[in-house]
């Protein structure tokens, strides 16, 4: 595989919102909660930690809040023409953001190292060997 050259692109389904990732994510996690099951209608939800000042939006963004169990605030950035999520945050944490990678025109990042609330995965889906899980929120 070759290596990942950065800066990379990435859009919504539509491409009303772009964006440019210009340095490697953070860590990249697999989350199995069902929140991330019914957002990506799969078995889980491929997030990449980054640095906020590593990513650069353009576009209209709409924002939707929810309260994590935790009681952290888990805020969603959307483009409105297409609903694609593009990344979720906290604001009391201003330094990163989850973005929402799939949305990446190269995806070779998406290679989850942790997998998070594996209390609520699918029984079909199998973690790969060697990647760390938590039962629930840990490691982010």
């Amino acid at each position: 595989m070759s290596e990942i050259s950065y800066p990379l692109k990435g859009s919504c389904q539509c491409g009303q919102v772009s964006y440019t990732l210009k340095a490697p994510p953070l860590k990249v996690v697999a989350c199995h909660c069902r929140q991330c099951q019914k957002l990506s209608t799969s078995a889980f939800s491929i997030t990449a930690l980054v640095n906020t000042d590593d990513v650069e939006f353009v576009g209209e963004l709409v924002e939707w809040q929810r309260l994590a169990e935790s009681g952290n605030k888990n805020y969603a950035k959307f483009c409105p023409g297409c609903g694609n999520r593009m990344y979720h945050y906290n604001p009391d944490a201003p330094d990163t953001l989850k973005l929402k990678a799939a949305s990446l025109e190269d995806t070779r990042v998406l290679q989850p190292t942790v997998h998070l609330w594996v209390s609520e995965k699918q029984d079909w889906f199998h973690i790969p060997d060697g990647v760390e899980t938590f039962d629930k929120q840990g490691g982010v």
